[in-house]
């Protein structure tokens, strides 16, 4: 079975909603920036430890303003 739908957060492919498990609470709601911020950032840090914290904060920041959920929030938008 394929999805189409993507998770606003992080764009993880989701069966039905907005968000994926990742990126919600135990009661479903998403998860503050500053959490979402810090799973990306370490996540993208794992899979290219050979990027500075610098680059690998820009480059999540960059990510996240294409994604509904952050694309308004104004740690994301104040770098454009």
């Amino acid at each position: 079975m394929t999805s189409t739908t993507r998770c606003e957060s992080c764009s993880m492919p989701i069966e039905s909603g907005r968000y994926c498990e990742h990126c919600t609470d135990e009661h479903g709601t998403l998860q503050d920036f500053d959490t979402r911020f810090e799973a990306m950032t370490s996540w993208q840090q794992r899979s290219h430890p050979e990027l500075s914290r610098a680059q690998v904060e820009a480059d999540t920041l960059a990510f996240m303003a294409t994604l509904p959920a952050w694309r308004d929030h104004p740690r994301v938008v104040a770098p454009r």
